[in-house]
C-alpha cells in the first residue's frame, strides 16, 4: 500500500513539466538570436577573407601576364591556363592551392574584368545570402572594394 504513493510521488507532474518547457523556451528566444546573428557575421567575414584570397592570387595572375583574366575566362583561370580569350603571356599557375571556393552561402563570386566599378582592375562580389544585389545584414553584398554591387 506504501507502495502506491511512492510511485506517484516518483515523477513530475504536467505542470512542472510545462512550466520546464516554459523556462526552456524562454531562454532560447533569448540566446538563439544571438546564436545566429554570429553565424550571420561568420559567414559575411569567411567571404570577406575569401575575396581577399582570391584579390592576392588575381594580383599574381596579373604580375605574370600583365593582365587580369577576362570575365569570360573567370577565376577558373587562377587554377588551370585559360584557352579562351587572350591567351595567358607567362601563365605560372595555378595560383590557388585548390579550386575556387563557392562563396560560404554556396554561390559562386561574380567576376567581371575588366570590373564596372574599376574599369582598370577588375570588380569581384558575392551577393550575400539571397544571391540578389544590396540587402541588409547577412544578405548584403560582400564586395572587393568595400561597398555595394554595381547596379
Amino acid at each position: 500500500m506504501s507502495y502506491r504513493s511512492d510511485r506517484r510521488r516518483a515523477g513530475f507532474t504536467l505542470i512542472e513539466m510545462l512550466v520546464i518547457i516554459a523556462i526552456i523556451a524562454v531562454l532560447a528566444a533569448v540566446v538563439a538570436p544571438e546564436v545566429f546573428r554570429n553565424v550571420g557575421d561568420a559567414n559575411s567575414s569567411a567571404a570577406r577573407q575569401q575575396i581577399e584570397l582570391l584579390g592576392a592570387a588575381l594580383d599574381n595572375y596579373r604580375l605574370d601576364n600583365h593582365a587580369y583574366p577576362s570575365t569570360e575566362q573567370g577565376l577558373a583561370a587562377l587554377r588551370t591556363e585559360p584557352v579562351t580569350g587572350a591567351r595567358p603571356i607567362r601563365w605560372r599557375g595555378p595560383y590557388l592551392r585548390r579550386d575556387v571556393p563557392a562563396d560560404p552561402w554556396g554561390k559562386p563570386y561574380v567576376y567581371v574584368a575588366p570590373g564596372r566599378l574599376n574599369p582598370q582592375g577588375y570588380d569581384l562580389y558575392s551577393l550575400g545570402r539571397d544571391g540578389r544585389e544590396g540587402g541588409e545584414s547577412e544578405d548584403a553584398d560582400v564586395t572587393s572594394w568595400g561597398a555595394g554591387a554595381p547596379r
